[in-house]
């Protein structure tokens, strides 16, 4: 039938039709989760052209339309940037860390390079100019500057939040990172050999995958539960249910301990005993890095290696919930799944995907100096804080100083910039400054809490002036 299309094709037709790029893992994401069905068998793989435009009519285009009924027709849908793929905008080091809130990289890029267009009619900045971020987050701007031949100084009241900042700018040995991280590697395996806990989680996944097998086929059970052929919730947790003795007997096997002794802190409550004592081993492992830049992006890779490894569900690892100790139905992926049991795993993934991040970035950057500061924006001493990092920078800065400031604010009463972070300020002894944030969450969107940030605001933009041009 003219109609179907194999995996490769579809991918194809799927880029013109949309016009951007959708490459054959897209198409095969969408038969794995029951968005289109997979027809064909003994190796070959079709989907249907026609339910492949049915699904990308349902929402291509709906966005830009339903904003522009919120904001108006002039609304700039350009600036979406909604053509690229979440791999483009979380680029390079873009995605060394998590961090809710932060802005892409293309829309930096479009307003600090030197290019016009009916929306952008003058150029901002140019090579070799000083730009200023007095919110820097998690260093998007910083990491754009550098790529775009730009001098760069970001702020932040949030220690943790520099750290991410100032590792995704500095030039490391690579050589002796990998080192280090190698050397963590294999100490952390000889650890775990002294423990049950990868003979455990073993023996239990082979289980799951017998179960879910059996009870959740791929692709066929999401595609019945996407057109309402099995009530997904009643099912899956009768489902769940089912395969809990299983589990409970492994865990009494193998003298797993779910919980800590204690729940005072995030690192307490959100991390099995296991789990909590691996993190404990790599952090004192890290603390014997002679280096000083390799101990920071090494401790950068941990903790976004004990962020995936929080005792949730994998629906709410953005936001947490409740404290997970036992296998559960898992609506994201269809089938039983467990908690985590042991940071091997995502230790060995993002430490890989760390290294190969820094090396991309290492062919775009230019030489020039970025640097993110610990402060706040209303008070901080710009240039004398730089002279205590930076003498170099802080020389050049003092005698052509600032051409500009791109920044993207805070969000008022959105995020709790401080808590998103919560277990890396247990984990490495940084002070919560959750007081000097502007337009914090526990503040709300009331009228009171909009005034204050509109003070907050103006008093960061007065003192960041008098260090402008």
């Amino acid at each position: 039938m003219a109609d179907l299309l194999n995996i490769k094709e579809a991918s194809e037709w799927a880029t013109q039709h949309l016009g951007k790029t959708v490459t054959t893992s897209n198409i095969s994401y969408l038969i794995q989760y029951g968005r289109i069905k997979k027809i064909g068998g003994n190796g070959t793989t079709q989907v249907s052209k026609k339910e492949l435009i049915e699904y990308y009519n349902s929402y291509n285009g709906k966005r830009e339309v339903s904003w522009k009924d919120r904001l108006g027709d002039d609304l700039n849908w350009a600036l979406s940037f909604d053509q690229y793929k979440e791999a483009e905008t979380t680029k390079h080091v873009h995605r060394l860390h998590p961090y809710k809130g932060k802005f892409i990289p293309q829309l930096v890029e479009y307003f600090l390079d030197s290019h016009t267009d009916k929306f952008k009619k003058e150029v901002y900045f140019n090579k070799g100019d000083i730009v200023l971020d007095p919110f820097s987050g998690s260093g998007t701007m910083l990491v754009q500057a550098s790529e775009l031949g730009m001098h760069a100084i970001g702020i932040d009241v949030s220690a943790f939040n520099t750290l991410i900042g100032e590792c995704k700018v500095t030039k490391y040995n690579l050589p002796d990172v990998q080192a280090e991280i190698s050397r963590i590697t294999k100490a952390l395996k000889q650890f775990l050999i002294n423990s049950h806990t990868l003979e455990f989680e073993a023996k239990l996944l082979q289980e799951l995958y017998v179960f879910n097998n059996k009870y959740f086929p791929v692709p066929d059970y999401k595609y019945k539960v996407k057109r309402g052929e099995i009530n997904e919730d009643i099912y899956g947790e009768k489902k769940a249910r089912e395969f809990l003795p299983v589990y409970e007997k492994l865990i009494k096997q193998y003298k797993i301990k779910l919980r800590q002794d204690k729940a005072d802190k995030f690192l307490d409550k959100w991390y099995s005993q296991h789990i909590r004592d691996e993190i404990q081993f790599v952090f004192n492992e890290i603390k014997k890095i002679k280096n000083a830049d390799a101990k920071k992006i090494i401790s950068i890779i941990l903790s976004r290696t004990i962020r995936s490894c929080r005792a949730t569900t994998h629906a709410d690892l953005a936001t947490l919930k409740e404290p997970i100790t036992a296998t559960y139905y898992c609506a994201k992926h269809g089938k039983v799944c467990k908690p985590l049991f042991s940071i091997l795993k995502w230790w060995e993934t993002y430490s890989k995907d760390t290294i190969n991040r820094l090396k991309q970035f290492d062919k775009l950057r230019t030489n020039t100096f970025q640097t993110c500061l610990t402060g706040d924006s209303r008070t901080i001493d710009i240039f004398k804080e730089i002279e205590r990092k930076n003498p170099a920078f802080a020389e050049l800065a003092q005698k052509q100083k600032i051409k500009g400031i791109f920044s993207s604010p805070p969000y008022v009463g959105l995020i709790d910039y401080h808590e998103q972070h919560a277990y890396a300020y247990d984990l490495f002894g940084f002070k919560r400054q959750d007081d000097l944030e502007i337009g914090p969450l526990f503040k709300g969107q009331g009228l009171e809490a909009r005034q204050s940030y509109i003070e907050g605001i103006v008093a960061v933009l007065n003192n960041c002036k008098m260090y402008l041009v």
